[in-house]
């Protein structure tokens, strides 16, 4: 059992491509970076570009921000093969002991990414109200059971032609009932939401309170690459989580 008074509460951040993942860490740590002491890991394919853009923004030690650079299939490395993400939390708990929290933000490209419960202790996941009113109702194990489903991008609502009370009363219904929080980065309510709901994980997970869980394998997903056929057909269920079939 791992010693929850040294060791941080590692939080996942999944979702599509475009959803606001860098965006919702930013939002969290300008939130907390006061309160409790925070470290963020990047996942990207080829690049620290994730990384970088979190520098950026300010709002949080550029020491304190990490990235993996997961070449190929970016969910292998939070889902399959936590090894390089788990050796870089576990560098940046050293470096900045004691950290309270530190968040992993996945490389993830669809909707089926999801965390190891041996990298992370919970998971969010996000999706966008420019993704579409309809996507939380497609379900998969990410939206499902990730501990809370962030709606994100809200103020956007309005101009994407998205009905946003019918979309949190479908990804609710898409959860049995699991939190799902409407999410903007301009909205304070919303903003206090999120940050309580990370207080009070990070609360459980110290007492003992918390057990990770972990939502199920990601659905075989497409990578192109140069093949003649355009690229493979992946799936990391634990019976087959190497194999790859070209798709013709």
């Amino acid at each position: 059992m791992p010693d929850t008074q040294t060791r941080s509460f590692r939080l996942g951040v999944a979702g599509p491509v475009g959803t606001g993942k860098s965006s919702l860490i930013a939002t969290v740590c300008r939130a907390l970076a006061d309160e409790i002491a925070i470290g963020v890991i990047t996942n990207d394919i080829y690049t620290d570009e994730d990384a970088r853009l979190l520098k950026a923004a300010g709002v949080l030690d550029p020491e304190r921000i990490r990235a993996v650079e997961t070449g190929a299939c970016p969910h292998t490395a939070i889902r399959d093969d936590v090894t390089e993400n788990l050796l870089a939390v576990e560098d940046l708990e050293r470096d900045f002991a004691p950290l309270d929290l530190v968040l992993i933000e996945s490389g993830g490209d669809n909707l089926t990414a999801t965390f190891s419960p041996a990298l992370i202790d919970a998971q969010i996941f996000v999706l966008d109200v420019a993704g579409g009113g309809d996507v939380a109702r497609k379900g998969g194990p990410g939206i499902g059971r990730a501990d809370l489903l962030v709606v994100n991008k809200t103020d956007l609502a309005p101009h994407v032609g998205v009905d946003l009370p019918q979309m949190v009363s479908d990804a609710t219904a898409a959860r049995e009932g699991g939190p799902v929080l409407a999410l903007s980065r301009h909205d304070d309510v919303s903003v206090a939401a999120l940050k309580d709901w990370v207080l009070s994980m990070i609360a459980a997970h110290r007492v003992g309170d918390h057990t990770p869980i972990d939502p199920g394998p990601m659905a075989p997903h497409f990578h192109a690459d140069d093949s003649e056929s355009g690229g493979f057909t992946h799936s990391h269920d634990h019976d087959h989580s190497h194999d790859h079939s070209h798709s013709h």
